[in-house]
């Protein structure tokens, strides 16, 4: 046995256990059920439990989640709306979330599959300099599917580039603006 302070007690019948930790109002709580013999300690098991959701919500804290974004292509796509598409999975992959890239085709499409292969072979060099191909163009029925993922050094370019902007978008002092008291 384990006291409240820390100190083995050593070896005690269990009601001699019980009536120390009632006698310290205090719990009696199994640490290692499995030794020979079990070793038990004297605690607060409600500030015990407290303080290890409070460690656990820590460590979710930090834990950073990637998200997971989708485009979708068609294989007739103008190419204003490639171009609108493809600024987006960057600022996507920016962020730091992996994207999914995917060429819906439809009716008569199916049989022409290598235009939807270009344009992920496209969309892939354009944003090679922001992206490393996460999964590989896959035909999953009616759609060409490929994941791209981040590359760590373009997120970090990124955050910052929007912490530079935040600075400089501060507030101009009240003496700046009021030159020619005109308004």
């Amino acid at each position: 046995m384990i006291d409240d302070n820390g100190e083995q007690v050593g070896i005690l019948p269990v009601k001699e256990a019980l009536a120390r930790a009632r006698a310290a109002n205090l719990d009696l709580v199994e640490i290692a059920p499995n030794g020979q013999p079990p070793v038990c300690r004297i605690m607060d098991y409600g500030k015990y439990k407290y303080q290890q959701a409070k460690k656990a919500k820590q460590a979710k804290k930090k834990q950073h989640t990637v998200q997971m974004r989708a485009m979708r292509y068609r294989p007739k796509t103008d190419e204003h709306d490639y171009q609108f598409k493809t600024r987006h999975v960057r600022e996507f992959l920016e962020q730091g979330s992996k994207v999914k890239v995917f060429v819906m085709f439809a009716g008569r499409e199916m049989a022409r599959i290598e235009l939807g292969r270009k344009i992920l072979d496209r969309v892939v060099e354009e944003l090679e300099d922001v992206s490393t191909i996460g999964q590989e163009p896959k035909l999953e029925g009616r759609r060409l599917t490929m994941v791209l993922n981040p590359k760590t050094q373009s997120v970090k370019v990124k955050q910052k580039r929007t912490e530079n902007a935040k600075d400089q978008n501060e507030p101009v002092s009240s003496q700046a603006v009021q030159e020619d008291g005109d308004g």
